[in-house]
């Protein structure tokens, strides 16, 4: 590993992200994610940060820093990614954006906000022609964000929380009651629950010089069992116009973004994967390259995990967890036929996810 590690000291940060975003490139070339795609056009790329080091000690110039009340000072990195969700659990890295402070004096760290500038950037030069849509949690609903998706042509859904931009709040109670035809009502059930869903919208909204339109779901959902019932409610921003018809889609394509913490940031901390081990304590740049790899990793992963002919060996106690031991023991100890593999590599076989 310690040839590795001066490996990964000595590449350049942006290789391996060309890497993935060929490899990305590729699937789309293929039209392996088409079918999860938004109104059949676009595909939906979630965008989030999270926390990947914490450090006692300075880790680098570009370190983040929080002072506690007692006055601890603790040095930190996160990272920010553009992923592209799909509804089967797909949670693909397209673009990653480091938040970290330049080098030399500066009056403000780095955050979130300004990190989604540049990864915006990245995404638009990394894939040019990609039609997707942003999905965003509650920090985004801002004139700047709504100003960088309308540069870039992207349509956006984003989580819009009760108290942010209070004139868009009010302008939404005024106009509810005064619309009629802003309402749908969906049922559905399956073996063990009963779900009602009440969806109301508005449209064309004044901010800051954006037209943007309002979307609220609330979701009664009954246990068939217990007879007992979850109520949840979900509230979206957006520049996609609300019809009757595409209602539903809409505010389901936006409650995707919880999948870039789920199957995203959660899978890749405690799912094997260790995105929070300090893979290197002296190279700032090797950690930008370890990060990458587990990127790349995840994507290959997930490309085996949901596939159909692996999903139909995950039953009774067969977890994946169990397969993957399964595969790394016969690659320890098992023998592989050279005039086999051969013979399996010219055929050509086609992988389909659900």
């Amino acid at each position: 590993m310690d040839t590795v590690n001066d490996v990964m000291i000595r590449l350049k940060t942006d290789e391996l992200e060309k890497l993935k975003a060929s490899m990305v490139r590729t699937l789309i070339e293929k039209k392996v994610l088409h079918k999860f795609r938004l109104f059949k056009k676009y595909f939906v790329v979630g965008v989030d940060g999270t926390g990947v080091h914490n450090f006692s000690k300075r880790h680098c110039e570009h370190c983040l820093t929080k002072t506690s009340k007692n006055g601890k000072v603790t040095f930190f990195h996160n990272v920010m990614e553009a992923k592209l969700l799909c509804p089967n659990g797909f949670s693909i890295s397209l673009a990653t954006e480091w938040v970290e402070n330049p080098e030399g004096d500066f009056k403000k760290q780095d955050c979130e906000r300004k990190a989604f500038k540049r990864l915006a950037a990245r995404l638009k030069d990394l894939y040019p022609r990609l039609p997707i849509c942003i999905a965003a949690d509650g920090l985004y609903p801002t004139k700047p964000f709504f100003d960088t998706c309308a540069q870039n042509g992207w349509p956006y859904i984003v989580t819009f929380k009760d108290g942010n931009l209070p004139s868009v709040w009010e302008e939404v109670d005024v106009l509810l009651g005064k619309s009629t035809d802003n309402k749908r009502t969906l049922a559905t059930t399956n073996s063990k629950h009963q779900v009602n869903i009440e969806l109301c919208w508005i449209n064309a909204i004044d901010y800051a010089g954006h037209k943007v339109n309002w979307i609220e779901c609330i979701e009664y959902s009954r246990d068939i069992e217990s007879n007992e019932t979850q109520t949840s409610r979900f509230v979206h921003l957006t520049n996609i116009e609300i019809t009757w018809r595409n209602a539903p889609e809409v505010s389901q394509s936006g409650r995707l973004r919880w999948k870039i913490e789920n199957e995203g940031f959660n899978c890749q901390k405690n799912h094997g994967y260790n995105l929070q081990h300090k893979y290197s304590r002296n190279s700032y740049c090797a950690t930008k390259n370890y990060y990458q790899c587990l990127q790349i990793a995840h994507l290959l992963n997930q490309l085996v995990e949901l596939s159909a002919n692996f999903l139909n060996l995950v039953t009774g106690k067969k977890s994946i967890k169990h397969l993957w031991k399964c595969m790394i023991a016969f690659l320890i100890c098992g023998f592989i036929d050279a005039d086999e593999l051969s013979l399996l590599l010219r055929q050509r076989c086609q992988i389909r996810y659900g």
